[in-house]
């Protein structure tokens, strides 16, 4: 999709939501997604993105694109994650707890602000911040048909922490990744933006540089801005775990001049 994109494309994204997740819009024409208080064990989402029954070679944005957008999250340490920015929708179900259209399971590319809780650790490599609030890049080759099979036979592997490494070590020759982690206070408004190109990544905050990576994104990639209280850990020691927290009060993130100028 080529061309500039302001106030109609917040028109254009499609909600999703689960245990009882709101997205309402508010003055000025920006977006509020919030999730309820609620115990572990019940997921919770709200979400607004653009992939909604497209196939992956479909999605709208490739490089040269720009995102940017003005944003706020009600506290700076809330349970499960919250995000905005590209990917390619890599498990089309959040993990299984809640999702949409269904895909068969891809590598994950992907470019955005991240904030995960503690309880994640998202990272493959052990010198790369696993959690807290990340300006990311994940950048996958793509997964042949024919591993499948060869993948769903390997997960039982997973119950062995001493496998569970060697799976993990392994992984980081598919998936390479880049992150930082960024130390402003998001509940305060910012100005937020990422320039996808060819050869890297820009992300900015207030107008300034917060982080540059050369890795860029392999295929097309669709827009998504999320609330939810899931976590995935896949530690250094082998420890792998996923769940969804409890929240203990209600948890919102809102949006403003949402706007995508791409020539791709």
């Amino acid at each position: 999709m080529e061309g500039q994109f302001g106030d109609n494309l917040m028109d254009r994204l499609s909600p999703q939501t689960a245990g009882g997740g709101v997205v309402e819009s508010f003055p000025g024409g920006g977006r509020r997604l919030s999730i309820p208080a609620g115990p572990a064990g019940q997921y919770r989402l709200a979400q607004l993105d653009d992939t909604r029954n497209l196939r992956r070679r479909d999605f709208n944005w490739q490089p040269p694109c720009t995102l940017t957008l003005r944003a706020r999250v009600s506290d700076p340490d809330l349970p499960g994650t919250w995000g905005f920015g590209l990917w390619n929708d890599p498990f089309s179900a959040s993990l299984g707890l809640g999702g949409g259209t269904r895909k068969l399971p891809a590598l994950p590319n992907a470019a955005w602000f991240f904030h995960a809780s503690p309880a994640n650790a998202l990272s493959l490599r052990n010198d790369l911040p696993a959690n807290g609030f990340l300006a990311a890049v994940f950048d996958s080759r793509s997964l042949s048909p024919f591993l499948y099979p060869p993948a769903v036979v390997a997960t039982p592997l997973l119950a062995w922490r001493a496998t569970a490494r060697w799976l993990r070590r392994t992984a980081r020759r598919w998936i390479r990744e880049d992150a930082t982690r960024l130390n402003h206070d998001p509940t305060a408004w910012h100005d937020y933006r990422l320039d996808w190109r060819l050869d890297g990544i820009c992300f900015q905050v207030d107008g300034q540089s917060v982080f540059m990576s050369h890795l860029s994104p392999h295929g097309r990639l669709g827009l998504v801005i999320w609330i939810d209280n899931q976590f995935a850990a896949f530690r250094p020691d082998g420890t792998l775990k996923y769940g969804v927290q409890e929240n203990q009060t209600s948890a919102w993130l809102e949006i403003a001049d949402l706007n995508i100028e791409s020539g791709g």
